[in-house]
C-alpha cells in the first residue's frame, strides 16, 4: 500500500455520507483560487458540460474531493433536459439501488427512493437529469456516483464559471460551445477549460488538417488556447470512480497545467502534465479508430488470441505510421498511445461496439449514439482520418510501386473500416479479409518506411513547417 504524508480525516456531509477528506486538499484548492484571482468569500465555480460516463465521473470525483468546502468551491454539471429513462432501465436501476445498502440509505434519507419504486412499477417516468442529481449516469447505471448539482439551463450553468470541464463528444463540442460563447460576451475574466473529449474531425478546405475539441472551443469562444487544456489517459470511467489505480496526463500551457495537475491528483489517480496539447489530443482519437476493428476481429474469430495478436500487430503499425506524419518526435507518443489503445481494447466502448456489430446485436443504422453507452467516437474518427489521409497533397512514395500514392493506401485497416462503417459497401467480415490479404506488407515494413522517410507534415495539426 502506498503511504502518503497527507492527513486524512472523516467529515459528515449534509446528506449523511461519510467523506474522507484530505488535509492537503484545501491547500491545493486555495492555491488554485489564488492563481485564478478569487477573493475571500467568492467561491471557485467549476462546471461540467456534458454528462456522459467520463464527464459525470470527472465531475463526481471533484465533488467527492472538494464538495465539502462549500464556502470555497461550487461544483455542478450541465446536461440537456427532457431525456426519459425507459422502463427496462428504470427496473435495472431499482435493482442496483437495492443491492447497495449505502445507496439505498442515501436515497431514503433524501426522500428520493419512492420515485424509483414508482418508476419500476410504471407509475411515473424518470428523466436523465433527475437521476443524475441522485448520482446515476445514464451511460453507467451500474456505478452509483455521489449526488451532483445538476443544471439543465446552459446559460445558468456556464455564465460565471471559472473552470469548465468539456465532457461532450467531439461531434457536439463545436455547437454547444458556440452557444456558450454568446453567454460570455460580457465577461471580464477568461475561464479555464479542460477538455476530456477523445475525438477528432477533419477540415479539408485550403490546407487539410485535423481539428480537435480544444481547437473547436478556441474557435467557438475566442478563449485563448493558453486557457484550454486536454486531459486524457488509459482510463475506464467506472473503474476510476471505484478507485482502481489509474493515471492521466493534462496537456496545455504551463501556467495552468501544473497547478491543475496538482489539484486533480489523488492517491489512486496520478495526473502528469505535458506541454504537447494537440498531439496528445489527436492520439486519444486515433486509438478509437482501431479499437472498433479490434472488437470486430475478436467476435468474428471467437476471441482467438492468435487472430487478435495479428490484428494488433497491423493496427499498431498503422498507428505508428500515422504518428510519424503528425508528430516531429513520434517516439514520445508511443507509451501514452499504446497504453490508451490497450485499455480501450480491453474494456472500452469502441471495442465493445465493434464486437456487438460483428455479433449482429447492433446495426450500423443505429448511428453512433448507443443507448447505455453514449457516443461511439471512433466512427467519426474513422471518417476524419480516412478523408484527411486521402488528400493528394499528402501523398507519399509507395515502397514497391515507386510512385506517389495517397497516404491512406499504406493504411489498409483504416481503409477497410471506412468501407464498412462509413461507406457501408463492405460487410463486417471484410475486416478479416484485410488481415488475410497476401499482398499486405509485413507491419514491420510500414514502421521502417515511417522511420526512414521524412513524412512529418506539421500542417496536419495546423502548425507551420
Amino acid at each position: 500500500m502506498v503511504q502518503t504524508n497527507e492527513v486524512v480525516n472523516d467529515s459528515l456531509s449534509s446528506n449523511g455520507l461519510i467523506h474522507h477528506t484530505n488535509g492537503s486538499l484545501e491547500e491545493r484548492l486555495d492555491e488554485l483560487r489564488r492563481l485564478m484571482g478569487k477573493a475571500e468569500g467568492d467561491p471557485l465555480r467549476i462546471v461540467g458540460v456534458g454528462a456522459g460516463a467520463w464527464g459525470s465521473v470527472f465531475t463526481a470525483m471533484l465533488q467527492d474531493s472538494y464538495g465539502y468546502l462549500r464556502d470555497k468551491v461550487l461544483i455542478r454539471i450541465w446536461r440537456r433536459p427532457g431525456r426519459s429513462v425507459d422502463r427496462a432501465t428504470a427496473e435495472h436501476l431499482f435493482e442496483v439501488i437495492n443491492s447497495r445498502e449505502d445507496v439505498l440509505r442515501r436515497l431514503i434519507r433524501r426522500c428520493a427512493y419512492l420515485k424509483y419504486v414508482e418508476a419500476r412499477l410504471g407509475d411515473r417516468t424518470l428523466h436523465a437529469d433527475e437521476i443524475l442529481k441522485d448520482g446515476f449516469c445514464l451511460n453507467m447505471i451500474d456505478t452509483p456516483l455521489c449526488p451532483l448539482k445538476v443544471v439543465t439551463n446552459l446559460q445558468e450553468a456556464v455564465w460565471d464559471a471559472d473552470i469548465v470541464i468539456n465532457g461532450l463528444p467531439s461531434t457536439e463540442t463545436k455547437e454547444v460551445f458556440e452557444e456558450i460563447s454568446r453567454y460570455w460576451k460580457e465577461r471580464i475574466t477568461v475561464p479555464v477549460i479542460i477538455s476530456l473529449a477523445k475525438g477528432v474531425e477533419a477540415e479539408l478546405e485550403a490546407v487539410p488538417r485535423i481539428i480537435t475539441p480544444t481547437q473547436m472551443i478556441n474557435r467557438a469562444t475566442g478563449v485563448p488556447i493558453e486557457n484550454i487544456l486536454y486531459l486524457g489517459g488509459p482510463n475506464i470511467a467506472s473503474e476510476i470512480y471505484n478507485k482502481e489505480y489509474a493515471n492521466a496526463r493534462i496537456c496545455g500551457a504551463e501556467k495552468w497545467r501544473k497547478p491543475l495537475a496538482k489539484f486533480l491528483r489523488r492517491p489512486h489517480f496520478t495526473v502528469w502534465d505535458n506541454g504537447d496539447l494537440v498531439t496528445h489530443e489527436v492520439m486519444g482519437g486515433l486509438k478509437n479508430v482501431y479499437a472498433i476493428g479490434a472488437g470486430m476481429v475478436a467476435a468474428l474469430t471467437n476471441e482467438s488470441a492468435t487472430s487478435k495478436s495479428v490484428y494488433f500487430a497491423h493496427c499498431t503499425s498503422e498507428m505508428v505510421f500515422i504518428t510519424h506524419l503528425l508528430a516531429e518526435e513520434p517516439e514520445k507518443l508511443a507509451g501514452p498511445l499504446l497504453a490508451d489503445t490497450y485499455v480501450t481494447l480491453l474494456k472500452g466502448r469502441n471495442a465493445w461496439y465493434g464486437q456487438e456489430l460483428a455479433k449482429g446485436r447492433l446495426t450500423l443504422d443505429l448511428g453512433d449514439s448507443i443507448k447505455g453507452k453514449g457516443m461511439i467516437q471512433g466512427i467519426s474518427a474513422v471518417k476524419a482520418f480516412y478523408e484527411l489521409l486521402s488528400q493528394s497533397s499528402l501523398s507519399v512514395l509507395h515502397p514497391e510501386e515507386n510512385k506517389p500514392v495517397a497516404t491512406v493506401e499504406l493504411c489498409p485497416i483504416l481503409k477497410m473500416l471506412y468501407k464498412i462503417l462509413i461507406m457501408r459497401e463492405s460487410p463486417i467480415q471484410a475486416i478479416l479479409e484485410a488481415l488475410r490479404d497476401e499482398t499486405m506488407n509485413d507491419p514491420r515494413d510500414r514502421i521502417e518506411i515511417a522511420q526512414t522517410h521524412v513524412f512529418y507534415r506539421p500542417s496536419l495539426l495546423g502548425q507551420l513547417p
